[in-house]
């Protein structure tokens, strides 16, 4: 069980980690989906400023993946 799907079950990850991998997904899926409830679990792992920078972090990745489907470009490696 190495995949991200599972990362709440995982030991190999921090809860730290794993709520900011759950907003990761939440945010991915929907950008209007973070509840209260998610914010609230993210805010008792994190302070306002690293909430910040976690969650525009999350948007530009969530960018670039949309810029380059646009564009149909490929992974390099």
């Amino acid at each position: 069980m190495n995949d991200l799907a599972n990362a709440d079950q995982r030991s190999d990850f921090t809860p730290k980690e794993k709520i900011a991998l759950r907003v990761a997904e939440r945010l991915t899926r929907d950008q209007h989906s973070l509840d209260d409830a998610l914010f609230a679990e993210l805010r008792q792992e994190y302070d306002e400023a690293a909430v910040v920078e976690l969650i525009a972090a999350i948007g530009l990745f969530n960018y670039f993946n949309l810029f380059n489907n646009a564009l149909k470009m490929e992974p390099t490696k």
